[in-house]
């Protein structure tokens, strides 16, 4: 029988550390992050890797326009693994975190601000509304630089760097000045996406397209031959399959660019698919699949084609392989 009134933690022999036992990330991390910065850590770690092999993370900035989410968080602290591993492995590796001040997610957050004070786009002057953005990303530097290093993350936050500053433009501005010198700045012609709603230009990535059917036609090539390899004719049904080919085989494709078929010179294949030789059994009279004719066909899409074909009946004959095939110019069908 046990004595309940026995403490029998002192039977144990711990080791006593000065830890405590909840972390209590609220108050310690700040405590932490104003320690490291007090120790200034970066600067040290530049000094003492003075000398050794740089290594460079050039890292694309983030824009400035809102609070941190978890893409923002997984982006840094992933490249600061890298910064932290290359320095530990013996190389120079600086970060100079930046930000990009320029472009249609910050205008369209200045302008969502404007619409719900009930001032529109068009009723601001251009200047002003430069003048918008840059006090809004100025703002939202600061506050995500705050939210970055309460991250963790390790680099030079005293001398970040953004597109909006005049010492950013003003060396884009020389950069393109020594294109010029060498004559390698030239004017021509280039599609740019524009938004007739927001009258602004547009990143590729920003654009969203509509969803459209094109049309499509299936093109029979008829084979007409094989071609010599080692002197041997190769058989594309192989040696036990001897298929007349007066009697009708095509390759069939599929196409959305019917323009291209007049200039059409060649079939492509793929070694990572299995092809196979099909026999139209029964269809319609005035169907374009004729009863009798045969056709290549990938074995993946073969049942699918043979449905929009309308066929009611058909049969594989045998593998094939397509390499030294020849066709004749193409029968199309809509």
């Amino acid at each position: 029988m046990t004595d309940s009134t026995f403490d029998y933690s002192q039977t144990l022999f711990l080791p006593q550390t000065e830890f405590p036992m909840r972390g209590n990330l609220p108050v310690l991390e700040p405590v932490l992050l104003e320690k490291w910065k007090k120790l200034d850590i970066y600067n040290q770690l530049r000094k003492e890797s003075a000398t050794k092999q740089p290594f460079i993370l050039h890292d694309g900035p983030p824009y400035a326009n809102g609070n941190l989410h978890i893409g923002h968080a997984l982006n840094k602290i992933l490249k600061d693994f890298v910064v932290r591993s290359k320095t530990m492995q013996g190389f120079d590796a600086p970060y100079v975190p930046g930000w990009d001040c320029h472009g249609l997610p910050i205008e369209w957050k200045v302008e969502e601000e404007n619409r719900a004070k009930g001032v529109k786009k068009d009723e601001i002057p251009t200047l002003e509304f430069r003048k918008q953005c840059r006090d809004f990303a100025t703002k939202w530097v600061e506050i995500q630089s705050d939210e970055f290093e309460r991250l963790g993350v390790i680099g030079d936050w005293k001398n970040r760097y953004a597109t909006m500053d005049f010492s950013a433009e003003r060396s884009i501005a020389q950069e393109v000045l020594k294109f010029a010198k060498l004559g390698a700045l030239y004017r021509g012609s280039k599609p740019v996406m524009w938004s007739s709603v927001e009258g602004t230009a547009l990143a590729e990535a920003e654009i969203e397209y509509q969803e459209v059917t094109s049309t499509t036609i299936f093109v029979k090539f008829p084979v007409i031959g094989q071609l010599k390899a080692e002197n041997k004719f190769i058989n594309i049904f192989g040696e036990n399959n001897k298929i007349d080919l007066s009697s009708g085989v095509s390759v069939v494709i599929w196409t959305t660019t019917p323009w291209t078929i007049p200039a059409n010179r060649a079939i492509g294949f793929s070694k990572n698919i299995s092809y196979g030789l099909y026999e139209v059994i029964a269809a319609p009279a005035d169907n374009w699949g004729k009863v009798g004719e045969k056709y290549i066909l990938a074995d993946n899409l073969a049942e699918n084609i043979f449905k929009i074909a309308k066929v009611e009946e058909f049969k594989r004959i045998s593998d094939v392989n397509p390499e030294g095939m020849m066709c004749q110019s193409a029968s199309v069908r809509r």
